[in-house]
Formats: structure tokens, C-alpha cells, sequence
């Protein structure tokens, strides 16, 4: 942990800090790897060694780069050696930084594990790696390689939460609720095991629960982003929660406007703490709809927009824009073009048959002729689901209703003659009501 903060503050010109930092490091080795300091600390020195380099202080740089020279040739050869302890420290690195590093840190800790096959450390690692690796398609299932890593490492309370949240997906809630019990009562102040056991909870839908244990992890780590958002999230969930309650309708809307307002300000605060996280503005924006604060609302869609967004967000933020468009705007047509957007984006996930799903009810709800685009929203549902030849039909039928009074006659081509006069008859006399859709819950 600390070479990677010292590679941060050099980044940011910090040198004497990241100094500090490689300090700290080996303070940490020879605390906890006193026996093995010297192979341990290779990475630590070449980080010395870098960072004096880059303040041109080339004496003390070269003194570190001797230090992993002599090192090295007692195991193998100068400035390169094999080990597995070296695996590993690549493979905490990469685990820390996350995403697509975890492939890589995956393959660290096997190649670790060749060497050393029951070493708890390398075998912690690698429970965590398959762990995040999981909901990634033909994986291995984590469950045997946690199991064993809690073997090991009997005391490693953060692996014992892993192993239940990866039983309460498998539909084995039961077996992973006293694994987070035991790990809460023995490291009642363990920042990862309290932000697991919350999301443990969270799933569970005992959100009290959660928010208790969030709000314990704040207590530790007040600037973090993802803290404040996953509260926010709870409370947000628990209004949902409450609305669904037979005292909800006894007491009216007060314990929702007490639940909103924390809500409100935990996904405010998640985003001051700067969270890279776009749809926490569709988020917060749909609470501030809710209140009535719709220019407020807007605001954050636009931010949220402006972000650079991965496909599967996009698509989720278009949902949401849409819902607030229909729902909250009295906007339809903005509503179902943002349907429209999102469904065009090719990305297979639960939004986009969500939004399949909303064109069919809203043009369902429409009279034939006087909606607009009627047919072109007919025919881009059938080329979704597959069906070419009723989308070409739905598209032709579209632009007969667009050329139908032009005097040359052309919209005939495209649509029958009995329905061009239909068309026009209805043109103007009919108006469509649709019922809001629900709003953007998840």
C-alpha cells in the first residue's frame, strides 16, 4: 500500500512525501517480514531509487540501485530475480488499483502459489482476485479458492465477507449470514469488512442494518466517495422500502420527506468527495424531481450527460432522462426519443428491454394517427425483436402518414388508401393520454 501511495505523490510532484511514504514501507516489512527484509524490500529501493532520480539526486539513487544490485545476485543475477514474494507484491499492487488489473493479479498469485502452495498471503490474494473476477463470463466459481483461503488464514475477516456475499448470490443467504456476524464481531472497526458486511446487508434488504454499517465506515474514512453514495443508495432504497408499507399509508408522506432529505445529502456529499460515478447524478436528479426541484434535477442531468460514459451507462442514463421527461415533465415525446437513444445504443442488458418495454406500453397507449412518429417507433421495436420484414412495413406506413397531403399523391405508395382518409379524419380531432410511466427505480 505504501509504494503504490508513494508512486501517487510522485505523480502529483509530491517527492518528499512519496519519500515519506517509502519509509513507512519499510518500517512495515521489517515489522511483519523481518526473516525475508531483504527480498521484501526490492521493490521498495527501486522505488527510492526512481524517485531520487527524478529530484536529481543521482548519488542517492545509484547508492538503491547497488542495494537491489547485491540483493539480486545472491539469488539469481544483477537487477533481475524470480521469486515468488515479488508475485505476490505485484499482485496486492495490481488488486489495489482494481478493474482490468485483476486478470493480471489473478496470474501473480497462481504463479506465487506454484512456489509456495499454502502460503496464507498469496492464497488471500488470489480468493479476492477470483472473487471480483466472478460475474465475468466462464470464470471459475470463487467459493473453493475463498474457502481455502479462510483455512489459511483463519483471522482474515474481510475473506470470511467475501465468502457470504458470494453464498447470498449462489440463493445461500442463510450459510453467509454468520460468517458476516463472526467477521463484525471480531473486527468491529475493519473499514473493508464493514463496507462488505453493509453490502451484505443492503442485499439482504435489512437497510437499517447497512446504513449503520456505512455510516461506521465513514467514522474511519470521511472523504470517501463510494461510502456516502452506497448510503445514499440505502436511504433511497428504504423510501421504496416504506412506500410499499401499511403505515406509509397511515402516516402520509412524512417519514419519506425525513428519508429523502438523507438521501439527498449523502449522494450530494458522495459527489462533492468527487466519485466517479456519472449515474449518481440521474440518482440524486430523480430525488430532487421528486421534491418538486426540477430545475436542480435537469442541472444534474446535464453533468451526468456531459461525463464520459460507458455504453451500459449511457443506456441507463437515457432511461432514466426519459422517465423524468414522461413522469415528472409531462413530456412524452422528449421522453420516448430518449427511449429511443437508449435503445439504439447495441449494448444487451436489463435497460434495454426496459426501454423496449416502455416504447410498446407508450405506443400501445397512443391513437394511430395522431401520434407522431407513431410507425417509426413501431418499427424500430420490430427491428430489436428481430422481425426485418414488420419493421420495413412499420417504416413504409411512416412515411406515407409523413407525405400523405402532398399533392402529388406519393403517400399512397406507402399506405392504403382507406387509412390515408382515416388519417386524415382523425388528424387533429383526437388526443392521446397516456399513463406516466413509473419512475426509474433500481
Amino acid at each position: 500500500m505504501y509504494n503504490l501511495l508513494a508512486y501517487i505523490k510522485h505523480l502529483d510532484g509530491q517527492n518528499e512525501t512519496a519519500l515519506e511514504c517509502l519509509q513507512q514501507a519499510e518500517e512495515l516489512i521489517q515489522q511483519e517480514h523481518a526473516d525475508q527484509a531483504e527480498v521484501r524490500s526490492l521493490v521498495t529501493w527501486g522505488n527510492y531509487a526512481w524517485v531520487y532520480y527524478h529530484m536529481g539526486r543521482f548519488s542517492e539513487a545509484q547508492d538503491y540501485v547497488d542495494k537491489v544490485k547485491q540483493a539480486c545476485e545472491k539469488f539469481s543475477n544483477p537487477y533481475s530475480i524470480e521469486c515468488p514474494e515479488l508475485d505476490g507484491e505485484e499482485g496486492w499492487t495490481r488488486l489495489k488499483c482494481g478493474g482490468k488489473h485483476n486478470e493480471r493479479a489473478k496470474v501473480c498469485f497462481e504463479k506465487a502459489l506454484e512456489e509456495q502452495p499454502n502460503n496464507p498471503e498469496f492464497s488471500s490474494g488470489l480468493a479476492i482476485a477470483m472473487y471480483r473476477l466472478d460475474d465475468k463470463p466462464q470464470k471459475q466459481s470463487p467459493v473453493d479458492t475463498l474457502k481455502q483461503a479462510i483455512q489459511l488464514s483463519p483471522d482474515s475477516q474481510y475473506i470470511k465477507v467475501l465468502l457470504a456475499l458470494k453464498l447470498q448470490k449462489m440463493n445461500r443467504e442463510a450459510q453467509g449470514e454468520p460468517l458476516v456476524e463472526e467477521a463484525l464481531e471480531k473486527a468491529p472497526s475493519q473499514t473493508d469488512v464493514l463496507r462488505s458486511a453493509a453490502k451484505f446487508y443492503k442485499t439482504k434488504g435489512d437497510l437499517d442494518k447497512a446504513i449503520e454499517l456505512f455510516l461506521r465506515a465513514l467514522e474511519s474514512m470521511p472523504n470517501n466517495g463510494y461510502l456516502y453514495h452506497q448510503t445514499g443508495c440505502c436511504y433511497r432504497k428504504k423510501i421504496m422500502q416504506v412506500q410499499n408499507t401499511e403505515e406509509y399509508v397511515a402516516n402520509g408522506n412524512r417519514e419519506i420527506e425525513e428519508l429523502r432529505e438523507c438521501a439527498v445529502d449523502y449522494l450530494k456529499k458522495a459527489l462533492e468527495k468527487e466519485l466517479n460515478y456519472p449515474l449518481a447524478y440521474a440518482k440524486l436528479a430523480e430525488l430532487l424531481a421528486q421534491r418538486g426541484q426540477y430545475r436542480e434535477a435537469e442541472e444534474c442531468y446535464q453533468i451526468a450527460f456531459s461525463k464520459e460514459l460507458t455504453d451500459t451507462e449511457r443506456q441507463q442514463l437515457h432511461q432514466c432522462y426519459g422517465n423524468f421527461q414522461e413522469y415528472h415533465m409531462k413530456s412524452e415525446d422528449t421522453g420516448v426519443q430518449h427511449d429511443l437513444e437508449g435503445l439504439q445504443i447495441s449494448k444487451k442488458s436489463a435497460e434495454k428491454e426496459n426501454m423496449k418495454c416502455q416504447l410498446q406500453n407508450t405506443a400501445g397507449d397512443q391513437l394511430l394517427f395522431n401520434a407522431a412518429n407513431y410507425w417509426y417507433h413501431q418499427g424500430l421495436i420490430h427491428k430489436e425483436n428481430g422481425d426485418v420484414l414488420q419493421a420495413v412495413e412499420c417504416y413504409e406506413k411512416e412515411l406515407g402518414c409523413l407525405l400523405r397531403n402532398t399533392p402529388s399523391g406519393i403517400g399512397s405508395l406507402f399506405l392504403p388508401a382507406l387509412e390515408l382518409e382515416e388519417g386524415s379524419e382523425e388528424l387533429g380531432q383526437s388526443t392521446h393520454s397516456s399513463t406516466p410511466r413509473e419512475p426509474f427505480n433500481t
